[in-house]
């Protein structure tokens, strides 16, 4: 039998539960990472929780929050409802983003790369190290796949106090900062 190690990074509570409920007696090394702080429940484009009562969570399978044909926005944890505002601006606004909720940080869902390496925009948007992080390798994956569209990643590059929320503006991480980083992103 072979025991996996696991990333665990849950966008919301409801998610949270759910991953928890799942991997609990799973064999091998799981780690799941959380906030210091409650985040807002994710919700539908018809208003209701993204991760309801039915909702179950699947090790590795990514969740697409919202489709697009612009280009994706490709995040997790605390800064996916902070991405979710932006995508919602920027729909408004006339450009057609998608919002990509990779909870599963060390697996890469296939049929959700296969999506993205078609996109014609991918925006990595994370609070770890924008050198080290998802971001850092996930546009190498992405070209794997036969993706030849414009990538960018964003995460924390500055040094500060971790934790608080005015960190996340601080990073160009809250929801201006990636609504502008995807901004840039789609003007090439």
């Amino acid at each position: 039998m072979v025991c996996q190690t696991r990333l665990y990074f849950p966008a919301d509570q409801h998610q949270f539960r759910a991953c928890l409920k799942t991997i609990f007696t799973q064999r091998g090394l799981r780690f799941i990472f959380s906030t210091r702080s409650g985040v807002p429940d994710l919700l539908t484009e018809s208003g209701t929780r993204f991760y309801g009562d039915d909702y179950v969570f699947v090790p590795g399978k990514d969740d697409v929050i919202r489709t697009g044909t612009a280009g994706y926005i490709v995040t997790f944890g605390e800064t996916t409802y902070r991405a979710l505002d932006a995508v919602i601006r920027l729909k408004s606004a006339g450009h057609d983003v998608g919002l990509i909720c990779k909870s599963t940080l060390n697996v890469y869902d296939e049929e959700v790369m296969a999506q993205l390496a078609q996109a014609p925009a991918v925006l990595v948007a994370e609070s770890f190290n924008v050198n080290t992080g998802l971001g850092s390798r996930f546009g190498t994956e992405l070209l794997k796949r036969g993706f030849r569209g414009r990538y960018n990643n964003i995460g924390t590059h500055r040094e500060g106090s971790g934790g608080l929320w005015q960190q996340m503006g601080y990073q160009g991480l809250d929801s201006d900062g990636i609504l502008k980083s995807m901004q840039q992103l789609l003007q090439g």
